[in-house]
């Protein structure tokens, strides 16, 4: 999977406008009732870009954020292709550090949240099936956990399911 096919499934998943008021991601502050309601656009939030122009972002300009900050930062054209839609959409949704460590952990690397040579080599070294179900499961169970996951968490299952089928 490339960058191409990889952002055209999290676009959809992201979907257009969103300022629900009960997302952290909406306020510029990162906590409902902190900052601004800005909201989401292209899944692109105020909390992470407050000084983006959400309403109007298009898509292009979120493909372009997506790639220098989620894509390349990940080096994710340096790791096997099964693992890339897995890994981008997991940093897109919880953040690169979580995304990094998530993979770190599948592929046996020490899981700090960077990736560098030695995770790179290890999910090289992997057998990306079980790399990919491995993953997929630390992510699930960190979503189960998360305070915002009777209100959001059925999409993001679905989200997560979706993506096994699309890799």
């Amino acid at each position: 999977m490339n960058f191409e096919q990889a952002i055209n499934i999290v676009l959809a998943h992201e979907g257009g406008f969103s300022d629900n008021s009960a997302d952290p991601g909406n306020w510029t502050g990162g906590k409902p009732g902190v900052g601004r309601l800005l909201g989401t656009r292209h899944g692109i939030s105020a909390a992470a870009y407050p000084d983006v122009d959400i309403p109007r972002l298009t898509i292009e300009q979120a493909a372009a954020l997506y790639r220098r900050d989620y894509w390349d930062r990940l080096r994710l054209d340096e790791i096997p292709a099964a693992l890339r839609l897995h890994v981008f959409d997991a940093a897109v949704n919880s953040g690169t550090a979580a995304a990094a460590r998530w993979l770190q952990l599948a592929v046996g690397a020490n899981p700090d949240g960077i990736i560098g040579p030695a995770t790179l080599a290890a999910a090289q070294a992997a057998d990306p099936a079980r790399a990919v179900c491995r993953m997929v499961a630390a992510r699930l169970l960190l979503l189960a956990g998360n305070a915002n996951f009777a209100t959001f968490g059925r999409g993001w299952v679905r989200r997560v399911a979706a993506n096994l089928q699309g890799s």
